[in-house]
């Protein structure tokens, strides 16, 4: 039986209640008068759950929208509850890292993170030195340097793509052609370097400007162009005289059209960001360039002694610089390579500014 008192249920032959202490009459209570109608005494099943039931809690809403968030890399609106950016692979789950000096360090990504692109995807795999493995969806392409296709399947069709202004390219020793690959079918591509591999997704309108030598892959969406840089100096050795190009003497441009596309860069080293202010500018070692907004303007800046007959030398103790200025978006690698003829006696050079110390 069950105490009237509280509801418990206790033995048959117990005189007081176990759960809260009340006398437990043995005789049936009394018939309640016929003006106040009692209520039907509850059911209680044959279980341990307490009869004092509490609000069951409203329906899920299934229609309510999914919490979105924002990639700090690629700008990209996806859900929250997503580990990995689909459109850059960057994780969520990391703060965004940012140097007091305005550096951002280039979003860490998962082993095997996944990049889409229309139907297509593009897998990262590993970290030294990484892999972009490309399963294409049938018609779907890619475009790259022939020497860094690192394996595909029999089924991909691989063909030669063209470059618009051959006869420039060919004096100027830049390759006429571009391999491009189209679906279905797994392709991969990789630079026998240690690095960083920089997924950078193009939408429509928007252009990069990358320094040569560091493109890996692009989707069939992007758009390739070219242009000479400017940025030169010149060095004389007696009768002798050499141009110098730091930055190289073009620059690729990547552009989206009306579709988005998804660029593959390799870096060497680790990567580092910095958007910049209008008017703002950086100075930066120029084989340590990666890409820059369009925006960005670049030139070359000197920094040296004073004194003409110093006892450092007067051409050896030269910094030579590239001064980008905002506004617009930079990256740079830790890794550099040495400028070719930085230390020698300059004869001539394209526009820069000077400091001396």
């Amino acid at each position: 039986m069950f105490c009237t008192n509280c509801g418990t249920r206790i033995p048959d032959n117990a005189n007081f209640c176990v759960g809260c202490g009340s006398h437990v009459s043995q005789t049936e209570p009394p018939a309640p008068a016929q003006s106040a109608p009692a209520e039907p005494p509850p059911v209680y099943s044959e279980v341990t759950e307490t009869p004092r039931s509490h609000p069951a809690p409203p329906p899920l809403d299934v229609t309510a929208p999914a919490v979105k968030t924002k990639c700090s890399w690629c700008g990209a609106v996806i859900d929250s509850a997503q580990s990995s950016c689909p459109r850059c692979g960057a994780r969520m789950d990391l703060p965004e890292s940012v140097t007091s000096s305005g550096w951002g360090q280039l979003p860490g990504r998962k082993d095997m993170a996944k990049l889409q692109f229309g139907n297509s995807f593009c897998q990262v795999e590993g970290f030294y030195v990484p892999v972009a493995d490309v399963n294409l969806a049938p018609g779907d392409s890619v475009y790259f340097a022939h020497h860094v296709l690192l394996w595909k399947e029999p089924r991909v069709n691989v063909t030669a793509m063209p470059m618009k202004g051959a006869l420039n390219r060919l004096f100027a020793g830049m390759p006429l052609v571009m391999t491009q690959a189209v679906g279905p079918g797994h392709i991969a591509f990789s630079r026998d370097l240690p690095g960083e591999l920089v997924p950078v997704p193009i939408q429509p309108g928007e252009s990069i400007d990358v320094r040569e030598h560091l493109f890996l892959a692009a989707t069939g969406t992007v758009e390739y162009d070219w242009f000479q840089t400017g940025v030169w100096f010149r060095t004389q050795v007696g009768n002798e005289s050499e141009t110098h190009y730091p930055v190289g003497m073009f620059m690729d441009r990547f552009s989206a059209g009306r579709t988005p596309g998804l660029l593959l860069l390799h870096a060497g080293g680790n990567v580092f960001v910095r958007e910049l202010a209008p008017g703002e500018t950086i100075l930066v070692k120029p084989t340590a360039l990666i890409f820059k907004d369009p925006s960005v303007q670049m030139h070359l800046h000197f920094e040296r002694p004073n004194a003409m007959f110093s006892g450092w030398g007067y051409w050896s103790n030269r910094y030579l610089w590239l001064r980008l200025l905002g506004p617009g978006r930079v990256a740079i690698q830790s890794v550099f390579e040495p400028i070719e003829g930085e230390a020698r006696n300059i004869s001539g050079f394209s526009y820069a500014t000077e400091q001396r110390w």
